[in-house]
């Protein structure tokens, strides 16, 4: 069990796709497979629960608004299941802005899971309960300007926002996630290095 953090924007998605290809090329389909924990973001029926829903909605993606019981849940049963039964996996779909369960499956013959997600190096606010089932964890270190930037880009394509917008939703979000996720950089067993493009 492989933990990646790193800053929103660093790649982590692209690298855990890429590290996975390359390991089921060698030794086979589903020797590994590649998850996101974006789909343990509550759902925005459960932040409208939340004392403040506005709030909550702004900060959507910050530590307190993900479903971390159930993540450390499906986790555990990822090691109990292991070589014995399929254990299924949530997404998070932004056409549906909500997570989808089960859009993936952890085979019985996967021996090796990467998670990818933001505060897998997290300690506070119970994170540290998650980051303990992991047998490594790693860091995609990315230069904050440069995961900003794609970030940025991110936004306008997906929301049709003027670069503007999309930094002011940045200053306004994002960043302070990622202020949070560079602290957890030291709790990393191995740091990969991203080339600024």
């Amino acid at each position: 069990m492989i933990a990646l953090a790193g800053l929103p924007g660093a790649g982590k998605s692209t690298v855990a796709a890429r590290v996975c290809e390359e390991v089921n090329a060698r030794f086979g389909p589903n020797a590994m497979v590649a998850l996101g924990m974006d789909g343990f973001h509550l759902t925005r029926a459960q932040l409208k629960e939340l004392p403040d829903p506005e709030q909550a909605l702004v900060r959507r993606g910050a530590p307190w608004t993900f479903d971390l019981p159930a993540l450390i849940q499906r986790l555990r049963a990822i090691h109990e299941a292991a070589g014995h039964r399929a254990v299924p996996w949530p997404d998070f779909h932004h056409d549906v802005g909500d997570p989808v369960d089960a859009a993936f499956t952890v085979s019985p013959q996967t021996r090796l899971v990467l998670v990818e997600g933001l505060y897998l190096l997290h300690e506070a606010d119970g994170w540290s309960a998650a980051g303990r089932l992991f047998d490594e964890r790693w860091y995609l270190d990315a230069p904050l300007a440069t995961a900003m930037d794609r970030l940025a880009r991110r936004h306008m394509g997906a929301w049709g926002l003027s670069r503007k917008d999309a930094e002011a939703r940045i200053a306004a979000n994002d960043r302070l996630n990622a202020e949070i996720v560079l602290e957890s950089r030291t709790n990393a067993d191995w740091v990969l290095s991203v080339e600024a493009r």
